[in-house]
């Protein structure tokens, strides 16, 4: 049984689109960011950084203590290991899945996050920065629809954790100031996830988790105002 710290964000469903494709059996442990419940003590000691995603497998390989991971990428690669699924053996293969997960977690994620921010959250508008980071999730959106000119998946031929990594940041493309029907490739691609049943059953879990997904003020205040103090007293 995996236990999965969970909340309706792109991070978060990375995950559990890998847990229902791959039919592990899995727990969900709802932890409401709007409410501060990240900052338990509890969900600490297993996501340091007070993030979700994070898990606890409570069966690993070899048997002994339940292994707790956090950081989505890792987690997604923890669990292609373990079930020998979404990631290919043959190494030429495998490092290009690796190498595009690294790109969504060093550069889709965060790009996408930041125009989020901006776009949506900010307290005052900030044209230079709506600018430099809708055009910034423009390039990568740019980058990975090149990618998939000529295969049917980021890695190839087969559905892999790079493509999990990637597709629910892409989501909410239009919350990103972005057409889809500018990345034509990428746009066959994200209707092909979409329709999986394994990304169907994973939204339709989060909708009836996360009832109310619209951010207020005070979860604003929370989420936007962290600082050292934040580590330190927690």
């Amino acid at each position: 049984m995996i236990d999965l710290y969970y909340w309706t964000t792109p991070n978060g469903h990375k995950i559990t689109l890998f847990l229902e494709e791959a039919g592990l059996p899995y727990r969900i442990v709802p932890i409401n960011i709007g409410k501060g419940e990240q900052f338990q003590p509890d969900f600490l000691h297993i996501a340091p950084n007070n993030r979700i995603p994070a898990i606890v497998d409570n069966a690993p390989a070899g048997g002994g203590e339940p292994i707790s991971i956090f950081e989505s990428g890792a987690i997604l690669l923890y669990l292609a290991e373990k079930t020998g699924q979404f990631l290919a053996a043959d190494p030429r293969v495998r490092i290009d899945t690796l190498q595009w997960l690294f790109w969504q977690m060093g550069g889709l994620g965060p790009m996408a996050g930041q125009n989020h921010h901006f776009v949506q959250y900010a307290p005052e508008t900030i044209p230079y920065a709506i600018d430099r980071y809708v055009k910034e999730t423009a390039r990568l959106y740019a980058v990975l629809n090149k990618r998939l000119a000529d295969r049917e998946f980021i890695a190839g031929a087969d559905y892999s954790i790079a493509d999990m990594a990637c597709y629910p940041w892409i989501v909410p493309h239009e919350r990103q100031r972005q057409n889809l029907a500018d990345f034509p490739h990428l746009t066959r691609w994200f209707e092909a996830i979409r329709q999986r049943p394994a990304t169907v059953r994973a939204y339709a879990l989060a909708e009836q988790i996360n009832k109310a997904p619209v951010m207020d003020e005070a979860a604003k205040k929370l989420l936007f105002g962290q600082d050292a103090d934040t580590v330190t007293k927690a």
